[in-house]
């Protein structure tokens, strides 16, 4: 199919929305808001808000056209079997895309609509793309592919609607938002007649399950289609909370315990970071204050099923353990730190101890960088989330590291310093470790015994702690404490803990000293009897 621009847009293959200052602050007056009609949308009437077009590119005519063969067989390995995709291109001042997508968050001014259905796209549905292969086709400062999942209940053949939410702030926190639509119908000339089977009249109980069944949720539906998925993700936390609970029985065999976590951090990493794109971060919590105070509603949280399954074992952790059950086990970031310093020790890459002075300096770091964060989410959520690309969580575990060069730079730089100081990033920098470690000193459990002689006079644990969460006085710092129950391992080590060693050679003395004993028992008893075996001569 070679088509030129004019004819794609002329025969309804590609939608075009048009928006211009005027029109959209007339959308505004027609509120009946004065706030908004106090806040116009500066610039002349007729300069260009925004200029959006839409096409439906899984079907392989228009896809090709569009893409062109190599764009459409990229396209082709991002879809799964019966996922559908659209690409949206869009020029002028307001972005389709915004920025509430931070992260794996949800784009939040596109949502496609048909009937009852309604599609939001997440990060991990989403990929940019050059150029289209049109040649006549406008410059496009943005230019995506968005999938639609097959479960979702698309249907490519009816028409569907594209609506653009377009938001104006009327506060230093408040926004009010109005609703753009761009309609699309599939061209006849891509349709084929199929004839229709005879269906057989619905049951009155069919018909209520129907009507249930429509009532059902977008987020029940992306529940549902993600079974397998929530089973592993629960399947890990319950792994790792037995494994917490019986944690001086899981860490007796100091080999077999290691190899376990390098196990389930890699698992954390490949499949909750970079395969489901499960990795929270401090955008959740700013997104959750702002719907605290805006208008609270659960349909948001609930649309990644992983991420809210992960907030909540959370919320339960910092109950029992602190921040560690996530921080040293769940976070996928931490994970490809952990893992990329276990190569680095292998390759014998020099370890760089942090004096405990500058160390516990340093601390304050992270904290000060979520209380940033949060007061600008006070005045600016989508400011918060700009600068919160201080995590390096979208590059390196949504993106996977194809990002522009900048970004890139930052988290690789990250990582190359938690070659040499373990979990750098984690340590000092990290804003969602600051802000978990806030509420983590009023877990109701201590779980992590220590020895009267742990600090005064042994230093094991401190020393080969990986976070140096142990102040050189033996106390544990909840706050910076990472939960990775290595002081459990040496806590029982029969060949590093001096408690334990001492212990062991006191045993052993006493043993020595109760057979010396009971050899002189013997030996006495044994010549008694030969006495009295003596005959009288």
């Amino acid at each position: 199919m070679a088509a030129d621009w004019l004819s794609l847009t002329g025969d309804g293959t590609v939608r075009r929305l048009s928006l211009d200052v005027g029109q959209v602050n007339a959308a505004f007056e027609a509120m009946g808001d004065p706030r908004a009609v106090k806040r116009p949308e500066k610039g002349a009437p007729d300069e260009r808000f925004i200029d959006m077009y839409a096409a439906l590119v899984s079907v392989p005519q228009i896809g090709r056209a569009l893409l062109g063969d190599n764009e459409y067989a990229n396209q082709e390995k991002f879809l799964n079997p019966g996922d559908h995709a659209i690409v949206v291109a869009g020029r002028g001042r307001y972005s389709f895309k915004g920025s509430g997508y931070v992260r794996g968050g949800i784009f939040d001014r596109i949502a496609l609509v048909q009937g009852d259905i309604t599609v939001r796209f997440h990060d991990r549905d989403h990929r940019r793309i050059g150029a289209l292969a049109v040649e006549d086709a406008p410059e496009f400062t943005e230019l995506d592919i968005f999938r639609i999942p097959a479960d979702s209940g698309f249907d490519p053949t009816r028409p569907w609607t594209l609506q653009l939410l377009v938001q104006r702030a009327v506060g230093p926190v408040e926004k009010v938002f109005t609703t753009f639509e761009l309609g699309y119908r599939l061209p006849e000339r891509f349709l084929r007649e199929v004839p229709a089977e005879p269906q057989a009249q619905a049951t009155p109980a069919e018909a209520a399950q129907d009507e249930q069944a429509a009532r059902t949720g977008l987020w029940k539906r992306i529940w549902l289609g993600k079974k397998a998925e929530i089973a592993l993700l629960l399947g890990m936390i319950g792994v790792l909370t037995a494994v917490f609970f019986f944690q001086i029985w899981a860490t007796r065999n100091e080999r077999i315990f290691f190899w376990f976590r390098m196990g389930f951090l890699a698992l954390t990493l490949v499949f909750v970071g970079w395969m489901q794109n499960a990795q929270l971060s401090v955008v959740n919590l700013m997104a959750l204050f702002a719907s605290l105070r805006e208008g609270f509603t659960w349909e948001a949280f609930l649309m990644d099923p992983l991420v809210f399954i992960l907030w909540c074992s959370v919320a339960a952790a910092l109950i029992f353990w602190g921040r560690g059950a996530f921080c040293g086990w769940l976070c996928p970031f931490g994970a490809l730190q952990e893992l990329t310093n276990r190569i680095a020790r292998a390759l014998r890459v020099p370890q760089i101890t942090v004096p405990w002075a500058l160390h516990e300096r340093l601390w304050a770091l992270k904290y000060i960088i979520f209380l940033a964060l949060f007061g600008l989410s006070v005045i600016s959520l989508s400011l918060a989330e700009l600068y919160a690309e201080v995590e390096p969580f979208k590059t390196s575990i949504i993106l996977k590291f194809m990002r522009p060069w900048p970004f890139v730079l930052f988290a690789v730089a990250l990582l190359v310093a938690g070659l040499f100081i373990e979990r750098f990033y984690c340590r000092y920098l990290c804003p969602l470790g600051g802000a978990l470690a806030i509420p983590a000193r009023m877990r109701m459990f201590d779980w992590l015994k220590r020895y009267r002689e742990c600090g005064s006079p042994c230093h094991t644990c401190a020393n080969e702690c990986p976070v140096q969460a142990i102040h050189p006085t033996g106390e544990i710092n909840p706050n910076e404490c990472i939960n990775c129950l290595h002081c459990r391992v040496l806590y029982q080590s029969k060949a590093k803990c001096p408690v334990v060693i001492k212990r062991l050679k006191r045993r052993e003395r006493d043993r020595a000293a109760l057979e010396a004993a009971k050899g002189a028992m013997d030996q006495a008893l044994a010549g008694k009897l030969e006495k009295k075996e003596i005959p009288n001569v």
